[in-house]
């Protein structure tokens, strides 16, 4: 069953004449096929804008080989084109952790490969700027925002600048850009010149150097090494990185300047994390949460079948993982929705067609961080530490699991719902070790029999990555031991409520620090515990995580200290062998 197109934002010139418009006022050209569900970025931010009384049309997975008509067919819009990769960089949706082409696309009808260029934001762009020359040009996307710095690009193996330089785009919205994306719109629909908006919070441009930079209010500058300077050494790239986690990290970011030839990129703040109902206004847009209509001949798009029945609770991770993009472009302070929002969301799943009661998650970056945040906001706005819960949990954190348990059984009890199953991955270092009090309060041990009793559907994932600590140290994660306990924990449940339930752990092979010893007493180890790996991942460098500047600059950006790296193939291919010998 299809809605009429006439549901959606519009994808085509047909379209846009059934709806009388002369020309759109935003066009979103976007690497992933268009789905109007809240988990694409194309159409959250679609949606936002048409709330705002904006027309607004989707140009999805243009042909950029041919002639180009897909970019012209539209025509120009009114103020600008919003331009996305898609839900992922365009390089880790192309190409596995040894360089080789996948023959996949989960964001493409029946997972077909080659509807996006490489270097999709780049791309896009430069073909908009030569068909639209006088159409300003706006990047967001995980893309944009991971390299919205000088970065290591890991498939050329080269240190590239902003992609602000490479594109020619005007401006950049990174993380989660609701918030700076309503600023704008509300400031052009006055009739104010993008050229001349530099005061954005979360937004990035190019400016010359020679021309003074206004003050930006309740913020104050920091200067980040240049292009220039991060090409001619390591160890200044690793500084260039620190100062930009840290600032990615803190309540109180500086606007962060980087010079690149004769401009300087401008890294504004980002906004606080939005609270209340601003939390929950991109869920709750109209979306018919469906594919478009073009699509409805074609295979199933993989990406959307494996979300059509879950439900986002919470945006955010305050875990700080070295090689995990998240913090870095969705924030360590974790965001959450009203229950009620949430709810109301699970209604509408309960009502889709095809739906036959299974809601397949209620989770996000992790499956427990909901309503979690600092107890005094004043601590956590002084702090820079990159994770709440690592080396050690935070005395600052509120880790509740209570509000969490009750969402689960208001959830249970929304009509036509007849199972929830918990598909995101469960932090176990926040529910083990703590304190009789902590357990008490905080209900740690009811959220673990909650979790395994009703809530999984024959496997539960979790990720302990390693099993050496100085391994684990570097990635950021907990001591092994944790997972062992969780493993124990785990078995009594199954074992007394008689449940078949599998355990399912993720590892990583090739991050930096980790040596052959380390690959071999982890097969060991995993043998001992009755363990044969199915969940294996090939450390991937991508840009501006902890990992991936340290896969560069062989250093630790924190210390100064040399780490041991495996750059080659062969030896890669070794570690990640030990992995299937237990």
């Amino acid at each position: 069953m299809t809605q009429p197109a006439s549901s959606f934002l519009p994808v085509s010139r047909k379209e846009l004449d059934e709806l009388g418009w002369d020309q759109p006022d935003i066009i979103i050209v976007s690497g992933d096929a268009y789905v109007d569900h809240p988990s694409f970025g194309a159409a959250v931010m679609g949606r936002l804008a048409e709330h705002m009384g904006l027309r607004v049309a989707i140009l999805p997975q243009p042909n950029w080989r041919d002639d180009l008509r897909d970019f012209k067919k539209l025509g120009p819009p009114r103020y600008f084109f919003g331009v996305t990769a898609g839900s992922m960089d365009s390089m880790v949706n192309h190409y596995t952790a040894l360089r080789r082409r996948r023959s996949d696309d989960a964001y493409t009808p029946g997972g077909r490969a080659g509807y996006r260029p490489d270097y999709a934001s780049v791309v896009y762009s430069g073909i908009l700027k030569k068909l639209f020359p006088d159409v300003p040009v706006v990047l967001g996307g995980v893309e944009a925002s991971m390299r919205r710095f000088t970065h290591y690009d890991y498939w050329q193996d080269k240190v590239k600048p902003s992609i602000l330089a490479e594109s020619g785009a005007d401006m950049l919205l990174y993380g989660m850009g609701e918030q700076a994306w309503k600023m704008l719109i509300s400031l052009v629909k006055k009739g104010v010149p993008l050229s001349s908006l530099y005061n954005i919070p979360q937004t990035a441009f190019l400016r010359p150097q020679q021309n003074p930079l206004p003050p930006l209010k309740n913020a104050h500058d920091r200067q980040v090494s240049s292009h220039e300077e991060c090409l001619g050494g390591k160890k200044t790239f690793a500084d260039a990185f620190r100062i930009i986690e840290e600032a990615s990290n803190s309540m109180d970011a500086p606007r962060l300047l980087q010079n690149v030839a004769d401009k300087t990129v401008v890294v504004n703040p980002p906004f606080p994390p939005p609270q209340g109902k601003e939390a929950d206004e991109p869920y709750e847009l109209p979306y018919t949460r469906l594919p478009h209509p073009r699509y409805a001949k074609k295979p199933p798009i993989p990406a959307y079948e494996m979300i059509r029945h879950s439900v986002n609770i919470h945006r955010g991770c305050f875990g700080g993982c070295s090689f995990c993009a998240i913090n870095m472009h969705q924030g360590k302070f974790v965001v959450s929705r009203s229950e009620e929002s949430v709810l109301k969301e699970v209604e509408k799943v309960s009502q889709m067609p095809g739906f036959k009661g299974h809601i397949t998650d209620l989770g996000g970056p992790s499956a427990n961080m909901y309503r979690m945040a600092g107890i005094d906001q004043e601590i956590c706005r002084k702090c820079k530490r990159p994770s709440c819960i690592f080396p050690n949990t935070c005395k600052n954190l509120n880790f509740d699991h209570n509000p969490l348990l009750n969402l689960y059984e208001k959830a249970e009890k929304v009509k036509g719902v007849k199972k929830i199953t918990i598909g995101s991955g469960v932090r176990y270092d926040m529910l083990l070790g703590k304190t009789e009090q902590q357990n008490r309060d905080y209900a740690l041990k009811p959220y673990i029999r909650k979790l395994i009793r009703s809530h999984v559907s024959g496997r539960l994932k979790v990720a302990p990555e390693h099993t050496s600590s100085k391994v684990l140290n570097m990635m950021r994660k907990p001591a092994f031991n944790n997972f062992e306990k969780f493993h124990e924990e785990f078995q009594t449940i199954c074992r007394k409520e008689n449940l078949p339930w599998q355990l399912v752990p993720y590892f990583i092979s090739g991050h930096p620090g980790t040596m052959e010893s380390d690959m071999k007493d982890l097969s060991q180890l995993l043998s001992k515990l009755g363990y044969t790996p199915e969940q294996v991942q090939e450390f991937t460098p991508t840009p501006m995580t902890l990992a991936t500047t340290i896969y560069y600059t062989g250093l630790d950006p924190y210390t100064g200290k040399r780490i041991f790296v495996v750059r080659d193939d062969k030896v890669k291919r070794k570690q990640k062998g030990y992995f299937l010998k237990n």
